[in-house]
């Protein structure tokens, strides 16, 4: 009887570790990001835009121009496969040039993997991880192409997006 009940109490820790919420489907809480993580995504892009006027006589400018930047930096090397925190900044501009032409926002995402920055439609759950979208591809030794990650991310939220007055489907 003692290891039958061994055994249950392991199971059911296993059970709470997979999904700490202790539901079914794993809870999501999206909400506004506070004055500390706007000033480091703030710091982020800052940082990959004195990276660019140092190194490329650019700079960042928050709309899809950035994406051209992004990836000079990553085809002249700038940026080292083991620097995952420049790389993550690399990918704080990609997501600002998402809130800024997608209409996207930034919010925190937590989920039982954690506490993310994302970038989410508005009014949803939805979301995109864009801080991760080019560290990932890079710190395994990849090029990124910016430009088909920016569409790509664009083809995975477009249909939440609100739509324009003007807009024709």
């Amino acid at each position: 009887m003692h290891h039958i009940v061994c055994i249950l109490l392991t199971l059911l820790s296993f059970t709470v570790a997979a999904n700490p919420f202790g539901e079914d489907k794993p809870k999501v809480i999206v909400d506004d990001l506070n004055w500390f993580d706007k000033r480091h995504l703030e710091d982020q892009i800052e940082k990959v835009d004195e990276l660019a006027r140092i190194s490329l006589g650019l700079q960042i400018r928050g709309d899809k121009r950035d994406l051209e930047v992004l990836q000079r930096i990553i085809h002249r090397g700038l940026v080292k496969q083991d620097d995952v925190v420049m790389q993550q900044a690399l990918g704080a501009v990609l997501g600002d040039v998402m809130v800024n032409e997608f209409g996207v926002e930034w919010k925190h995402y937590v989920d039982q993997y954690g506490r993310s920055r994302a970038t989410c439609a508005p009014g949803s759950k939805e979301c995109l991880f864009p801080v991760t979208m080019l560290s990932r591809r890079m710190s395994v030794g990849l090029m990124p192409d910016v430009d088909k990650v920016y569409q790509d991310a664009h083809e995975l939220i477009v249909h939440l997006l609100p739509k324009s007055p003007y807009q024709v489907d």
